[in-house]
């Protein structure tokens, strides 16, 4: 059966904080505003623990700051779609198409969004225990390892966050990281503290061993170079991220896997804009992002309104 054809005035793509602020914005403007989300509504800070550097907030996670702005845009008229993937986009005709699964989108204006994707673990195992005691999102799998043991993978602010998560399930939980934590001090602090966690620096993962099912690993201590076993449960993976472009491949020129778009997050097409993690830009923080959602929903009306006019600029 053929899809259906809906009209939107803006299609965002990505539902992390630069996403939700573009539709909030476009939604008080009065377009209409469909943000699509292939995986979780959120991006990566749907598993901060304690955000700590976002104005208006002394202490949030990332979970509560997310559904309050996902709150906001919907009040205005925003509708976030979190179950219909993206398949294809054609970005370069008039009106701009977006096919999902279940319907193909026109639109005037596209926001991407799209954010950034975990690294996968660099083991030829990693495909026989993924879902299998290998995982890469601590909000969506921590709860099935409830008083088990836990391992994370990376020393970032993402993984410290994951892991001082994941505590709250744990019974005991290991980090590991082949260097020095990068992580800032108070979320450095707050894991080293907990009685259930032990930090493993200077230390890398070998193998990982279990029949269908992940039940121990091996680890390399590079100062003394011994290799010994570790029986665990969950190992949850935080090392690093790619930029979520793969859709747009065809559509858009990249630059290191980034959209390459200056401060008013305009691409090299019209009515097409980039914003958050996945532009190219020298600064990636939470503030930015939603100052990027903010340009863009701004700008996209204001094309919007030059296109209705028949004088659109770029």
């Amino acid at each position: 059966m053929a899809k259906e054809h809906i009209h939107k005035d803006v299609v965002i793509i990505g539902a992390g904080i630069a996403g939700l602020t573009a539709a909030l914005y476009a939604g008080r403007m009065n377009l209409s505003v469909l943000v699509l989300e292939n995986g979780i509504v959120g991006g990566q800070i749907a598993n901060a623990t304690g955000i700590e550097n976002y104005p208006g907030f002394l202490r949030v996670s990332g979970r509560e700051l997310i559904a309050t702005v996902q709150q906001q845009a919907e009040s205005f008229g925003a509708v976030v779609d979190e179950f219909d993937t993206t398949e294809c986009v054609a970005l370069g005709t008039a009106p701009k198409i977006i096919e999902t699964a279940e319907y193909i989108y026109e639109a005037d204006t596209v926001i991407i969004a799209s954010g950034m994707n975990r690294r996968k673990l660099p083991l030829p195992e990693e495909q026989t225990y993924a879902n299998r005691g290998v995982h890469y999102c601590e909000l969506c799998d921590g709860h099935m390892y409830q008083d088990k043991v836990i391992v994370v993978m990376g020393g970032g602010n993402a993984a410290l966050d994951a892991a001082n998560f994941l505590t709250k399930y744990a019974r005991k939980l290991y980090l590991i990281h082949r260097s020095q934590l990068r992580a800032d001090e108070v979320t450095q602090e707050r894991l080293r503290s907990n009685p259930k966690a032990e930090l493993l620096l200077e230390t890398e993962i070998k193998a990982l061993h279990g029949d269908g099912r992940l039940s121990s690993i091996d680890v390399l201590d590079k100062a003394s170079g011994e290799i010994r076993s570790l029986d665990v449960d969950g190992l949850f993976v935080n090392i690093g991220v790619v930029p979520n472009t793969a859709l747009f491949t065809e559509e858009l020129t990249l630059s290191e896997g980034r959209i390459p778009a200056g401060e008013d997050c305009r691409t090299e097409i019209a009515g097409v804009f980039a914003v958050g993690d996945v532009r190219a830009k020298e600064i990636r923080q939470l503030t930015t992002a939603a100052a990027d959602g903010t340009t863009a929903a701004l700008l996209a009306g204001k094309y919007i309104d030059q296109l209705r006019g028949g004088n659109a600029k770029w």
